[in-house]
């Protein structure tokens, strides 16, 4: 009888088997079911018309890929075949990943913007102002690129006032997209930045690709301080630039676009003070012939009439308060002696003087003969002196 292999010994043959003789393989194939997992690996399947594998790419070595992974993009891998003993299964374990060819990372390109066209983000109602004097300009670029020289320069000699705030960023490669990203957000968590250009000079479509990636897109378009892209030559477009507020050729154009040129600002102001100077001598001008005008006027040629004239109406205005003035006081002063005689003809004392005698009783003077109290006692007053009758 034939040795009896267990499950585990025959998988473990089939293994080493397997791993021995396809320990190196270069690959091509197209994509299909492609997920990034939270841990950072990724899982896909590399098929043709009449096959598939499936296939790993762990995270560490997926972040050298320069480009996002796509269903349906057609990829060459290197890597090597491991069998997972728990389900028999084998796969292809990814070591590194490129385009099959320029017009597999085309497509890409095509099917991305498509995807965020129709999604809205390239629309016009979403473009934010570019301000024509911008103090604090943030610029995503590579350090000690010809681009970052580049735009220093112009904005030296354009809008020397302006500062830049650098933030730094990997513009071609495995991770350029974070880091592109990264320098973004930053920007966006200040609160003086009034503009940001993203940058990089000309390349292939490969070099330029961290900028057709769908993060920085998406990034660009949340960006709330205005964005300007200056990413390639003028013939290259990218994503990015769909998404930016403002669109420029190159990186110096970008920079051109952000600043001011001092030497407009000069004859602007210098032009403006000329104009103005002008016009305010016109002014002047205009004004004296006016003022002229009126000193000339009839009014004006007699002045001392006027002043006469108007000085005769106040006078009469006077003289008829005064009138009315005297008119009242001696009114009241007439109406006031009657009233005094009638006060003076009707004084107690002063009748009393005459020889009349007045009768008090219980306090209050007794007028009529009915009301005198026979009984009781009185007082009769004369006008020098009271007698009390009890």
């Amino acid at each position: 009888m034939n040795h009896i292999l267990s499950v585990s010994e025959l998988t473990s043959s089939i293994k080493n088997t397997l791993e021995e003789n396809f320990g190196d393989i270069n690959l091509i194939g197209e994509i299909s079911n492609f997920k990034a997992h939270v841990s950072g690996h990724w899982y896909f399947t590399l098929k043709d018309s009449s096959a598939q594998i499936s296939a790993t790419m762990w995270k560490g070595v997926n972040s050298l890929v320069f480009f996002t992974p796509q269903d349906g993009m057609k990829v060459i891998v290197r890597g090597k075949i491991t069998v997972y003993p728990p389900r028999g299964n084998y796969q292809l374990d990814v070591r590194s990943m490129k385009p099959a060819g320029e017009g597999e990372l085309q497509a890409a390109f095509e099917k991305l913007k498509r995807k965020l066209s129709d999604e809205g983000l390239f629309d016009v109602k979403h473009k934010k102002t570019i301000s024509k004097f911008s103090n604090k300009i943030g610029i995503v670029t590579g350090i000690g690129t010809a681009a970052l020289k580049d735009m220093i320069s112009v904005a030296e000699r354009r809008f020397p006032l302006a500062e830049l705030v650098i933030a730094p960023a990997r513009v071609q490669g495995e991770g350029s997209a974070e880091q592109i990203v990264a320098s973004l957000k930053m920007l966006n968590n200040q609160n003086d930045i009034d503009l940001i250009i993203i940058a990089r000079g000309g390349g292939s479509l490969e070099d330029l690709w961290p900028f057709n990636e769908e993060i920085v897109a998406r990034a660009v378009f949340d960006s709330r301080i205005p964005v300007i892209s200056g990413v390639g030559h003028e013939v290259d477009f990218t994503i990015t630039d769909f998404v930016a507020d403002l669109r420029a050729p190159t990186p110096t154009a970008a920079m051109e676009l952000a600043t001011p040129d001092k030497r407009d600002i000069f004859a602007f102001i210098n032009e403006f003070f000329y104009y103005s100077s002008n016009n305010l001598t016109d002014k002047i001008n205009k004004e004296k012939k006016e003022i002229a005008q009126i000193l000339n006027s009839y009014g004006f040629k007699s002045p001392q009439d006027n002043v006469r004239n108007k000085s005769q109406f106040l006078d009469n205005l006077v003289f008829r308060i005064q009138n009315s003035v005297d008119k009242k006081i001696t009114y009241d002063k007439n109406r006031l002696n009657l009233i005094k005689g009638a006060l003076q003809s009707n004084n107690i004392d002063k009748i009393l003087k005459k020889g009349f005698v007045l009768v008090k009783q219980k306090g209050n003077f007794v007028t009529r003969e009915s009301n005198f109290i026979k009984d009781e006692s009185f007082i009769l007053k004369f006008f020098d002196n009271e007698i009390i009758i009890k």
